[in-house]
C-alpha cells in the first residue's frame, strides 16, 4: 500500500501535475489549496507526507510548516517544500520553518517521484514486530 500524500498547492496546473504523478505511481492524494484548509484536512486525514507550496494565499508555506511542526501529530511527517522560490537562502528558510526537504519548480516529471520518495521512509510493523516498507 502506497502512502497518503497531502498536496498543498493553489496553482491549478501544478496541482494537476503533482496529483497526476502521485496517482500514476499509486499514491493516495489529498488536496488543499490554502494553508488553513490544509491544516484542517491534515488533522482529519493524517497524511504520511506533505507537499507544501510556499507561495500560498492567506498564510504562506513557512507559516504552514511551522504550524504543522507545533502539532505533535505531525512531528515525524515529512514536509517537502515544492516551490519556485529558488534564490540563495530559500532552501534554508524552508528547512528552518520545519520542512524536511525542498524540491524546486518547475517540477521535472522524471525525477519528482524518486526525489520525494527519498524523504518518505514510512515504516509499519509487521506481525513479527519487524519494520517493513509500506
Amino acid at each position: 500500500m502506497k502512502a497518503k500524500v497531502l498536496v498543498i498547492e493553489d496553482n491549478e496546473q501544478n496541482l494537476y501535475l503533482i496529483t497526476f504523478l502521485l496517482n500514476y505511481h499509486g499514491y493516495d492524494v489529498i488536496q488543499a489549496r490554502d494553508g488553513l484548509t490544509a491544516i484542517q484536512v491534515a488533522m482529519e486525514t493524517k497524511p504520511d507526507l506533505i507537499l507544501l507550496d510556499i507561495q500560498l494565499p492567506e498564510m504562506d508555506g513557512y507559516t504552514v510548516a511551522s504550524r504543522f511542526r507545533s502539532e505533535s501529530a505531525f512531528a515525524d511527517v515529512p514536509i517537502i517544500a515544492v516551490t519556485s522560490y529558488a534564490m540563495v537562502g530559500d532552501r534554508e528558510r524552508s528547512i528552518e520553518a520545519g520542512c524536511t526537504g525542498y524540491i524546486e519548480k518547475p517540477i521535472d516529471p522524471d525525477t519528482f517521484i524518486p526525489e520525494l520518495e527519498k524523504y518518505l521512509s514510512i515504516r509499519r510493523k509487521d506481525t513479527d514486530g519487524k519494520d517493513t516498507d509500506r
